[in-house]
């Protein structure tokens, strides 16, 4: 799992059957300072995620057991809505 926020939608008219009725929300991954660590991807949204919010994203086999889409071709999918992150640093 990963913490990341949400930057945008997709939307496609035209995709992969098992991707229908799935919401797509381009996630930046983020790191425990907040800063964007890595290249944004596209999440299948399973918790209703809003743009601008801290989420907790997950990737391949765990993204397709969290959309519920066994045999699907998602490899990233929104698992939570993050309310507050605490780092304790030395």
């Amino acid at each position: 799992m990963q913490i990341g926020k949400v930057i945008g939608t997709v939307v496609a008219t035209r995709k992969d059957d098992s991707l229908v009725g799935s919401k797509l929300m381009i996630t930046q991954p983020l790191n425990f300072k907040n800063e964007f660590d890595g290249k944004p991807l596209i999440a299948v949204d399973t918790v209703g995620a809003g743009i601008g919010e801290l989420v907790i994203f997950t990737e391949g086999t765990a993204a397709r057991n969290a959309a519920k889409k066994y045999d699907s071709s998602i490899n990233a999918a929104i698992i939570g809505i993050v309310d507050n992150i605490d780092v304790w640093e030395d």
